[in-house]
């Protein structure tokens, strides 16, 4: 080559000075590779060392060669490489050194050697593509010649984004505004590294000399140009680590200033071409004299800091400037957006995603500035024309600007990003081609999320490193080495709904989505291989609703999957047929005899019972009654609860967390006394702790009852002995009998009521819906309805304060039927001692063992047995009153409950009406 080119040609002298076997090419190519094919940084230090290690400043010019690859692009680092041992003649042969005016960069301080032509200042504007490098010079005279020239030249930087590389001739990835300015080598380290000085450099050290025809412009002294000092370098609010090689975003860049005609001497028609020229660089963030951003304002909000404003040469035709004045927000729109997403970059995968969609459309808008340069080089291109161009791109751009300021602002991720997009859709709908780009965008920036959402629902899997997804993982150990109890709340723990990541066209099947993963899961842990449905590609498409079907199909398969497992292979219906036999007593036999078992062992204190005792009698009992048929008998347990049944209600009611831990009261052991359920996964699901802990509050009301029932049987067939007194002793016993009966019947009937009127008809619906349940939650939740509806009508909800009354009421019988057990018991032994006396009155004796003077009895020393069993019957006939009366406000104020029921069960006859009115007016006169 007789010029050869100056960045090959160094390399070339460098090869031949150590013989190595490698080429130029070969080295450029290996700088230039894109980063997913290019060689480690230590193998291309390996290179540039194979071809230097002759010079004498080889271990300076490696140690900075390779401090540069860490932080700056390979190209880069190759051109300083060059610029060093360009510098720096080889010790042989001085004669053998490339001028550094070449290739355009600094040289001593010597004028540049240039081939210059008379008047000729040139300017080029290259669009660094895939096979040509569009030249625009200009004269002094003003006159604009325009040149395609094919080059084989590599572009200014490492290509990034190489997409549609193939679809044009013209595809442009870069542009770069190029000027002759020669700089000497007085420029320190500091100049060096700017990003001005660096994007220059790489223009003149690629420039072909032998294809371009222009020469490097002196000063009219003869003298080279001063070094630029960095102060010159205007940069703008952008850090550079957010700068992308795509991006220049006006860059100042001061070295010799071109000399220019004035332009207000020239004609109109040359003004517009040089406009023109300048405002479609100025378009694609390129610098410009005639067209002058101006600097942004720090302290800028909203819209304004994302807004670029321009100064327009004021010696411009007035026509002229009002047209590029309508033009030129289009270049602010297109900066704004380049911003956007320099600084959004690896914010997430969404993010990432509408950034690619973005640098596509930055790919579009790049192709019609080229078609614009194409028509500008043939002559056929006004501003008037460009601007009917660009309208329609102007509107479709600002939509696309204001939206990611708005994003930006906000500070919106992820599914917020999203949502807003979505939201934007509707309200362009009378703006069709930014409502299509707008779609455009959110189906590609939906990609990633909807990638994650099909994995849950297809395989309940969560891939979600950047916590972008609607479902969060909560488990953190194994399910198997959790603590006791956490299975219970394994459904609702283990996978809960982040709402700030669910996205506005998911919201009504958020709750779909969760339980699909949910079901998957479980059956998973299950021991079952989760088949996958036919092959879905869920995508988003705001057009159409194509992904709930998607959905719903994935839900419907998980749910009946799932359901097939539990009601079928872990005949999840015959264990709510066992807890219902034993825990709401409809095992009748069993009952009786269990309770006939372990009744001397549970009256006592309950520190003094024995688990033990109560869980060989319970082993037993079962196997003796009708019960030892249920296949699921073994899965029942005793237990006897640090609280009554009150504390019970009210700890749960009121879901207090730590209510197990209450110190132990004085209780007996009835009180305390309840059966357990012991169920396995994943019927644990539906008999949770929390549920059983409800059968064990209607268990042990129930049974409470049914203990108090025999005690009052009890003190029934006692009474028989009264038949053997003197009828006027025998006649003292007529009260007790009567309130004995009135506690029997109030009894009985509150348990017929529970057990018939309430239980019984629930369970029946229970069982009606659990045949044409569809899915685990509704099965949960019919559950779940049946214990409410029953704990409330059996009054064991915290609001009624019923279950208290009740309570006081089965206690007062307990006391009076151990009061009428010692009486007998003494008058028993009072009939004894009449017999043997000799000298007694039988009125007399029988008056006398009344004040029970001389066994111990539960009457005081003035007290006598009329009396008590009076005091026992005015006691319980207000507690009674005053709990048909609770009821009857209650059933005033919900007409839909049972309550009235049990008021017409136990005052059948209106007895208790009259005896309340007796005590109103008492109380009226008193």
């Amino acid at each position: 080559m007789s010029k050869p080119h100056a960045l090959r040609g160094v390399l070339a002298n460098l090869i031949s000075e150590s013989q190595s076997p490698l080429t130029p090419e070969s080295i450029i190519r290996e700088f230039r590779a894109t980063s997913d094919r290019r060689l480690p940084a230590c193998d291309l230090i390996k290179v540039l060392v194979s071809i230097s290690e002759k010079r004498p400043n080889f271990a300076e010019v490696t140690k900075e060669i390779s401090h540069i690859l860490q932080n700056k692009d390979p190209m880069y680092a190759l051109l300083v490489f060059v610029e060093r041992y360009s510098e720096c003649k080889p010790v042989s042969e001085s004669s053998s050194s490339t001028s550094l005016s070449a290739m355009g960069l600094p040289h001593g301080n010597k004028t540049s050697d240039v081939n210059s032509a008379a008047g000729s200042v040139p300017t080029t504007l290259a669009i660094a593509s895939t096979s040509t490098i569009l030249t625009t010079s200009q004269n002094v005279s003003g006159s604009t010649r325009l040149s395609l020239t094919q080059s084989q030249d590599f572009p200014t930087s490492t290509p990034v984004n190489c997409k549609k590389a193939t679809e044009s001739d013209t595809t442009p990835v870069v542009f770069v505004r190029r000027g002759p300015m020669d700089r000497n080598r007085g420029a320190g380290k500091d100049e060096r590294n700017d990003l001005s000085v660096i994007k220059e450099r790489v223009l003149n050290a690629v420039s072909d000399q032998s294809l371009s025809g222009y020469r490097s412009v002196t000063n009219k002294t003869g003298n080279s140009p001063k070094s630029m000092p960095n102060d010159l370098v205007t940069l703008t609010d952008v850090p550079d680590e957010y700068r992308t090689h795509l991006l220049w975003e006006y860059y100042k860049v001061d070295g010799d200033k071109v000399p220019r005609a004035e332009i207000a001497a020239m004609p109109l028609l040359s003004q517009e071409s040089m406009l023109l020229d300048e405002l479609l660089h100025c378009l694609t963030g390129i610098r410009e004299s005639l067209l002058v951003p101006q600097k942004p304002i720090i302290s800028a909000v909203g819209l304004a800091k994302y807004d670029t404003d321009f100064d327009i040469h004021t010696h411009l035709d007035r026509s002229l400037t009002h047209q590029v004045r309508e033009i030129l927000p289009l270049a602010s729109y297109f900066m704004g957006v380049q911003k956007i997403i320099a600084a959004t970059d690896g914010l997430g995968q969404v993010m990432n995603s509408l950034n690619e969609a973005l640098q596509e459309l930055t790919h579009d808008f790049y192709l019609i500035i080229v078609q614009a340069e194409q028509e500008l080089r043939h002559n056929r291109l006004t501003l008037q024309k460009l601007l009917y161009y660009l309208q329609p791109t102007m509107w479709v751009m600002h939509e696309v600007w204001s939206s990611l300021v708005i994003i930006q602002l906000s500070d919106s991720r992820d599914a917020e990003v999203l949502t807003y997009l979505h939201e934007r859709i509707k309200r362009l709908e009378g703006n069709k081609d930014a409502q299509q780009l707008i779609i455009g965008l959110v189906r590609k920036a939906a990609k990633p999320y909807m990638r994650m959402l099909q994995m849950w629902i297809q395989k309940g899997v969560i891939v979600d490193r950047h916590r972008e997804f609607l479902v969060v993982d909560n488990e953190v150990i194994h399910r198997d080495e959790l603590p006791e109890h956490y299975s219970d709340d394994y459904w609702e723990r283990r996978y809960t709904l982040r709402d700030e990541q669910i996205p506005s066209f998911l919201a009504k099947y958020s709750d779909k989505i969760l339980r699909t993963g949910k079901y998957l899961n479980v059956i998973r842990q299950c021991g079952k291989r989760v088949m996958p449905t036919q092959e879905m590609n869920l995508e988003f498409d705001p057009t159409s609703e194509r992904h709930v079907s998607v959905i719903n199909d994935a839900y419907y398969f998980a749910a009946r999957m799932l359901l097939d497992v539990l009601l079928t292979e872990n005949d999840l219906m015959g264990h709510l047929q066992s807890v219902k036999r034993y825990l709401l007593l409809n095992q009748g036999d069993f009952t009786m005899q269990f309770m006939d078992a372990c009744e001397d062992e549970l009256t006592k204190n309950v520190d003094h019972v024995l688990p033990m005792t109560l869980e060989n009698l319970l082993g037993l009992t079962l196997r003796i009654s009708s019960a030892r048929n249920d296949p699921y008998k073994d899965d029942l347990h005793c237990e006897l609860l640090p609280y009554d049944l009150v504390t019970q209600m009210s700890k749960i009611m009121k879901k207090e967390e730590n209510w197990q831990a209450q110190p132990r009261l004085d209780l007996s052991g009835l009180e305390c006394f309840a059966f357990t359920y012991e169920v396995k996964w994943p019927c644990s699901l539906v008999l949770n702790h929390i549920s059983i802990s409800k059968y064990q509050m209607l268990f042990r009301q129930l049974f409470y009852c049914k203990h108090v029932e025999r005690q009052l049987c009890k003190i029934w067939k006692e009474n028989s002995i009264a038949r053997q007194f003197e009828p006027q002793a025998a006649s003292l016993y007529r009260a007790a009998f009567t309130l004995r009966q009135r506690m029997m019947n109030a009894i009985q009937n509150l348990e017929y009521y529970m057990m018939i009127e309430i239980i019984e008809p629930n369970w029946h619906i229970f069982i009606e819906k659990m045949k044409t349940v569809e899915n685990v939650d509704n099965v949960l939740r019919l559950h779940q309805d049946f214990l409410d509806s029953c704990l409330k009508n059996c009054m064991l909800t915290e609001s009624s304060h019923l279950n208290r009354s009740i309570f006081k009421l089965c206690k007062i019988c307990l006391k009076y039927c151990e009061f009428i057990q010692i009486t007998q018991r003494y008058f028993q032994d009072a009939e004894l001692r009449s017999m043997v006396r000799d000298s007694a009155d039988s009125s007399e004796s029988e008056q006398e063992s009344l004040h029970c003077p001389q066994i111990e009895t539960p009457l005081d020393p003035t007290d006598t047995f009329s009396e008590r069993v009076r005091r026992f019957d005015l006691e319980f006939t207000q507690l009674l009153i005053s709990f048909l009366k609770q009821i009857n406000s209650m059933a005033k104020k919900n007409t839909a409950d049972c309550f009235m029921n049990l008021v017409h069960r136990i005052n059948f006859n209106a007895f208790y009406t009259d005896q309340m009115d007796k005590m109103c007016v008492e109380d009226a006169i008193g």
